[in-house]
């Protein structure tokens, strides 16, 4: 006997109807790990960059100076044409530089072409101004030490070694020859070299006249004033003595051709700046002058009156009587 199919249950009188099922479907996208691997694209990139950084502290420390040119000349922006053992071109390693002499196999006075003609040893600008620096240092350290050796060696000029002194300038080596209260260069308001002073500047002289440099002559007296009614002057007095350092310069040796500068400057540029009236202010000043394109800057009055501490201020009282410059 067939079954009868189950009749719904009776709902009751007070009973609400019964609510539809919602069935929801969400359908999730799928996802790598950890979010994909677009992280793996940038630690690839961040271990490349690491290995190229790592590739050239190699490169830096393990070659010269002139290698490493060659590769800074290798790899910058040019329009010459690189070609087997040329100038520059032979590899990051081998080669030279572009500046270097060229190895063409065509020489300018062979036929043949070549797609730019680079000079033989090109130099210039800052490297050769700084080269020539570089010499005159040496020459000045070898000036220095010559003079005080042959000072040291003659007996009556071992004394005035404390008179003598070495600065460097802007516009070269200042060799300062200056008096003292037991030593003058000149007599009291004289332009004539007294014996000791022309002894030790025919030594100067011996140094200087062996070297290239040309040479600025500078004289410089003390504050004193003349007294009242006389024509001369701190000015005058200074530059006659210049002028007669440079000629007891020019007979000791040194050409007429090197002197660039005789200048007086009185009382102008203080050796001791505290005491204008301290007899080192009474000197002068020989300079060799620097070989490059700056030979011709100026020395400051600034830098020409800076104290030495080595040597404190000698303080004397000016009497109200006016006494002459020395």
């Amino acid at each position: 006997m067939a079954s009868k199919a189950a009749a719904p249950a009776k709902r009751g009188k007070n009973e609400p109807e019964p609510r539809p099922i919602i069935v929801k479907k969400i359908i999730a996208e799928a996802h790598g790990g950890h979010h994909g691997g677009a992280w793996k694209v940038a630690y690839a990139d961040f271990v490349t960059a690491m290995m190229a950084f790592f590739l050239l502290m190699w490169i830096l420390g393990a070659t010269t100076e002139k290698q490493r040119k060659g590769i800074a000349d290798y790899f910058a922006p040019t329009l010459v044409e690189m070609k087997q053992k040329s100038a520059g071109s032979n590899g990051p390693f081998g080669g030279d530089s572009i500046m270097a002499k060229d190895n063409y196999p065509h020489k300018a006075a062979q036929t043949g072409t070549k797609t730019l003609t680079i000079p033989k040893d090109a130099t210039g600008g800052e490297k050769e101004a700084e080269g020539a620096k570089q010499k005159d240092r040496v020459r000045f350290v070898a000036v220095k030490a010559k003079i005080v050796e042959a000072m040291r060696k003659d007996k009556g000029l071992a004394r005035f070694l404390k008179n003598v002194r070495f600065t460097d300038t802007r516009e070269g080596l200042r060799i300062d020859l200056v008096d003292q209260s037991d030593f003058a260069m000149f007599g009291v308001g004289g332009t004539g070299l007294l014996p000791d002073a022309r002894r030790l500047m025919g030594e100067v002289a011996k140094v200087i006249a062996a070297v290239p440099n040309d040479v600025i002559v500078r004289g410089h007296t003390d504050a004193l004033p003349y007294a009242a009614g006389r024509s001369t002057n701190n000015w005058s007095l200074s530059s006659a003595r210049a002028e007669a350092t440079r000629a007891g310069l020019a007979d000791a040796g040194v050409p007429a051709a090197r002197f660039a500068r005789i200048e007086g400057v009185a009382d102008r540029e203080p050796y001791v700046p505290g005491d204008i009236y301290d007899p080192r202010n009474r000197r002068m000043s020989i300079t060799l002058k620097w070989s490059g394109p700056d030979a011709g800057a100026s020395e400051g009055a600034g830098e020409a009156a800076t104290p030495h501490a080595d040597v404190p201020p000698f303080a004397r009282e000016a009497s109200a009587e006016p006494r002459p410059a020395h």
